[in-house]
């Protein structure tokens, strides 16, 4: 059985890392390149690094800094943002990045998707679905693009099933609701997208502490488990302050739920 993965959402708005907290509000935390030296030291088990304004800017992803992030990177990287072809994931690819993560552009053209996992292989490719609930009472679920202001009507498990039969490697869930209020995932949510794929998934939007990930855990079992906030923020004050548990730490946050986690019989493919 393999491990679950506790991962570093980096968000980049174009200038330098920010952090949100529903989607708005973006904080200047600090330079990518710095972070991802401080990350290296910290022995994260990935990084995800999102311009999470190429898209909406309809601006080309910014190579350089993905060629310096890679070259930097002593962990498995993933990168998203401004990708409109399957041309932009091969030159990405090519810098170095294990994984290209899509959003918009998988929701517009799924089978760009299908064919980026052709070129480059499944594990290289990541859906990101940005999702909020919806409806009079809020118990339905729905994937949002253009920094969650456009409603796409679909909904995220049926989807992610979708991208998965289209070769996508990894399923990325945001809750927008959750994002930087440091409150707990959207356990919901996150049951209901693993109930529909059995490939690996990561959720990510509302961690505040590690309390939240065994929680994540011990609802959808092994899962990527993302976070923002609690990475790089310390105290009630929110100073900015890049951090990771330590391995010991880490260790026996993943003994505390593996017995759970077995009892589950949660998917072992990631």
């Amino acid at each position: 059985m393999l491990r679950p993965r506790l991962i570093p959402f980096l968000l980049y708005d174009g200038e330098g890392l920010v952090k949100t907290r529903r989607f708005a509000d973006p904080k200047y935390v600090g330079d990518p390149i710095n972070a991802v030296r401080i990350f290296n030291e910290k022995l994260v088990d990935e990084l995800v690094f999102l311009d999470i304004n190429a898209t909406v800017q309809r601006r080309e992803p910014q190579y350089d800094l993905i060629a310096a992030l890679a070259a930097e990177c002593r962990m498995p990287l993933c990168y998203g943002g401004g990708i409109s072809s399957v041309e932009q994931i091969e030159r990405i690819v090519s810098l170095g990045v294990e994984k290209v993560a899509v959003g918009a552009a998988a929701v517009k053209w799924p089978a760009l998707v299908e064919e980026a996992a052709r070129r480059v292989g499944s594990q290289s490719i990541v859906a990101v679905l940005d999702v909020r609930r919806t409806g009079v009472l809020r118990k339905r679920y729905e994937i949002f693009t253009a920094r969650g202001t456009k409603p796409s009507g679909l909904d995220p498990g049926l989807f992610a099933k979708e991208l998965a039969a289209r070769g996508v490697g990894e399923i990325v869930i945001n809750s927008i609701d959750s994002d930087g209020c440091m409150e707990g995932y959207d356990l919901e949510c996150a049951h209901r997208v693993r109930n529909e794929t059995s490939i690996p998934l990561t959720i990510v939007g509302g961690a505040g502490n590690l309390q939240h990930v065994q929680e994540l855990w011990q609802t959808v079992g092994i899962a990527g488990a993302g976070a923002g906030s609690l990475f790089v923020f310390k105290g009630s004050y929110r100073a900015v302050l890049i951090n990771y548990p330590t391995s010991e730490e880490k260790d026996l946050l993943i003994q505390s739920i593996m017995g759970v986690v077995g009892q589950r019989g949660a998917v072992t493919t990631e």
